[in-house]
């Protein structure tokens, strides 16, 4: 009977331990997947947009912490490549796809998310005036017609300011970016000898200068070197506290680059970006006398359709989330926030998203 006793003791402890522990998995189960995100994002791409994307996806995880977002700021051409290999739930770029490319691709939608200014930074110590340079100086000084700061090209800019004595040393991105290809679409359109000699994209055959990859790259050379001008985003430039010029438009105003200054040349090529998004809103008319002319739009690229109707569900919910309740957080970041037309044809884009050919919910 004590044998009996004590082997029934034995039992119930067993048994006590085998639902103490399928209770404990049970528990971790639940707690795991209640945790467990419904939705992995992975992105990568434009540098550009990396700031405001920062800022967007912490804000969109507070209300869906289920939903995860990784993006990677790997420049415009990195993401475009990373989209061609099927990597990607959506990529970013500065330059959107042509019509070539689009062909190239497997099909895609590209959505404009933000614009802003590409900004001029330089290092010339001692200058007490901010820096004003037209579009033929500028133009002039990539292609390396204009070596001294002292050029008096430069001085007609900038009467009554006492200009460095120093070589002007280019500084430009070495890696695709869509950054680069705002500048050179801006320097194509208002140069004739640029166009022909270098023309714009995502990477080009520069004259002259030093390349730096990605716009820290070139921050951190324009700031150690004294001489040095460069091209970058507004949002960097500003963080950084390194000067950036006024760029001469086509009224004839000196303007400042600042998110205000974009939204007027969003506003001057209205009707052409209605009737194709892509259009490069630089240089604007004479009409625009407040916009500042190297502005561009950056894009969202989304595979058309996938399988997953639910990461598919996910990604167009969280791009829609940045062209609308995300714009409010734009101009704190220096990005100029998008009209409220191109906010509309951005969802309309989206409306055509979808998964295994079926339209999302």
């Amino acid at each position: 009977q004590r044998q009996l006793f004590t082997v029934g003791i034995a039992i119930g402890a067993l048994s006590s331990l085998v639902v103490m522990f399928g209770c404990s998995n049970t528990t971790e189960s639940s707690a795991s997947s209640a945790t467990a995100p419904t939705a992995v994002l992975g992105a990568a791409g434009s540098t550009f947009i990396a700031p405001l994307m920062t800022k967007w996806v912490s804000a969109y995880q507070q209300t869906h912490p289920k939903v995860q977002i990784n993006y990677r700021p790997i420049g415009s051409g990195g993401g475009i490549e990373e989209m061609k290999q099927g990597y990607l739930s959506f990529g970013a770029s500065d330059a959107p796809l042509n019509d070539q490319q689009v062909k190239d691709m497997s099909s895609v939608i590209q959505v404009p998310a933000t614009a802003g200014p590409v900004c001029i930074v330089y290092n010339l110590p001692n200058l007490r005036a901010p820096l004003r340079l037209s579009a033929k100086r500028l133009s002039d000084i990539y292609l390396g017609n204009i070596i001294s700061w002292q050029d008096p090209a430069i001085a007609k800019d900038n009467p009554g300011v006492a200009l460095p004595k120093a070589a002007v040393i280019v500084v430009h991105r070495s890696d695709g970016s869509g950054t680069t290809n705002i500048f050179t679409s801006y320097l194509t359109k208002v140069s004739h000898d640029w166009s022909w000699k270098s023309g714009h994209g995502l990477s080009v055959t520069w004259p002259i200068g030093l390349g730096a990859e990605g716009s820290k790259g070139v921050l951190a050379i324009v700031k150690q070197t004294p001489g040095t001008i460069g091209y970058m985003e507004l949002n960097y430039a500003k963080e950084s506290g390194v000067p950036v010029a006024s760029i001469q438009n086509q009224a004839g105003h000196f303007v400042h680059p600042s998110p205000g200054s974009a939204a007027a040349a969003i506003a001057a090529f209205g009707d052409a970006l209605a009737k194709d998004i892509r259009t490069p809103i630089v240089d604007p008319p004479a009409s625009a006398p407040d916009a500042y002319p190297i502005s561009g739009l950056s894009f969202i690229l989304i595979p058309k359709d996938r399988p997953d109707a639910e990461h598919q569900e996910a990604v167009k919910d969280f791009i829609s989330f940045a062209i609308s309740t995300g714009q409010n957080s734009a101009e704190d970041l220096s990005y100029a926030k998008l009209p409220d037309a191109v906010q509309k044809q951005g969802q309309q884009l989206l409306s055509q998203l979808t998964a295994n050919g079926q339209p999302l919910k």
